[in-house]
């Protein structure tokens, strides 16, 4: 399977800064240590004409310039610097590809990615350029080129927080399905309308998430049939996260990512998967989050690869989630043939 990163490109932020730059290079460690059938690659750059098919092209310059404003950059919450726009064009070059590999091989990921709260026009909440968007863009642009029809995109975005920007860049779109769901009284504190938005309470928990992402999943089945979905897949929602507020364990959010696969697999249709959001008190439990989610995607890469046969529903990934049984975090996830 096949996943890029961005790690050659330094955030370049500055001692004690908020935001955990170092889960990125903990995530490539544990991934390269102990899932060897997940190929880590190293991002291409997006050049300007790509990220302007979903930004501004002002923008753009003002972004990649250093000339936008002291209040525009507060709003991202990153100190400018050439390298920051560096890693940014980077990230957005490791979904494009994500995006790339899922399409031939049903499967693809960028380590980082998920920068859902920049817009067309400005960034915000740690987002310069929306990778999902960009990438989004640029395969509908090539499946047209290709086969001169219409490639239609559903975004699942189950980070914590809504998708503004995302939503903002597609709204009134019917070729894109925005679906999102997050926690109603979390950042951004006010939300852009997208195709499907799931506001949660405080403190909701498994149980109440995942039949939340079931009718969700019920009702995009109902309302729109994707070509290729693009799935954030947040770690914030975990119970240890301090900026979530939300209480999902990890078998919870194995379960979140093990319904969201499953629903692509069994419609056929190829996904791409970026990592979003993650700020746990513990930085290891956000990493082991995310490792989770890319045990059961290289379990489910197998399945489109062949090696576990393609017939949707020929077997099934299970982790005790389900059954409400206590599950190791470390754990390989089991495959098995019905």
């Amino acid at each position: 399977m096949k996943a890029f990163h961005s790690n050659h490109a330094d955030l370049a932020l500055p001692d004690g800064h908020r935001f955990p730059a170092q889960k990125y290079r903990l995530l490539h460690d544990r991934l390269a240590n102990e899932l060897p059938e997940v190929r880590l690659l190293p991002a291409r750059r997006a050049s300007d004409g790509e990220l302007a098919l979903a930004h501004l092209p002002d923008y753009i310059a003002a972004a990649c310039g250093g000339s936008l404003s002291a209040a525009a950059m507060r709003e991202i919450g990153f100190p400018w610097s050439p390298a920051l726009l560096e890693r940014a064009r980077h990230s957005v070059g490791a979904t494009m590809e994500a995006v790339g590999w899922a399409t031939r091989e049903g499967i693809g990921a960028n380590l980082a990615g998920g920068t859902h709260h920049a817009f067309a026009n400005r960034g915000s909440g740690f987002c310069i350029f929306n990778d999902v968007a960009v990438a989004a863009r640029l395969a509908q642009d090539d499946w047209h080129r290709r086969r001169a029809e219409l490639l239609k995109v559903a975004v699942i975005d189950l980070d914590v927080h809504q998708g503004n920007g995302t939503a903002s860049i597609f709204a009134g779109d019917p070729s894109v399905f925005t679906l999102s769901i997050h926690g109603e009284k979390n950042f951004p504190f006010r939300k852009e309308p997208g195709d499907l938005d799931v506001p949660l309470p405080d403190g909701s928990g498994d149980d109440s998430y995942l039949a939340a992402l079931d009718r969700a999943l019920a009702e995009l089945h109902d309302r729109f049939e994707p070509g290729l979905v693009i799935y954030l897949a947040g770690a914030d929602p975990f119970e240890g996260d301090r900026l979530g507020r939300l209480r999902l364990s990890y078998a919870g959010l194995r379960e979140r990512d093990r319904r969201v696969f499953e629903w692509c697999w069994g419609r056929g249709v190829p996904v791409a998967f970026v990592m979003a959001g993650g700020y746990g008190h513990r930085i290891d439990e956000t990493v082991q989050v995310q490792f989770n989610t890319f045990g059961l995607a290289l379990a489910y890469w197998k399945r489109w690869s062949g090696v576990q046969g393609r017939v949707p529903g020929a077997c099934t990934i299970s982790d005790g989630a389900a059954s409400g049984t206590q599950v190791d975090p470390r754990q390989p996830v089991a495959l098995e043939r019905l």
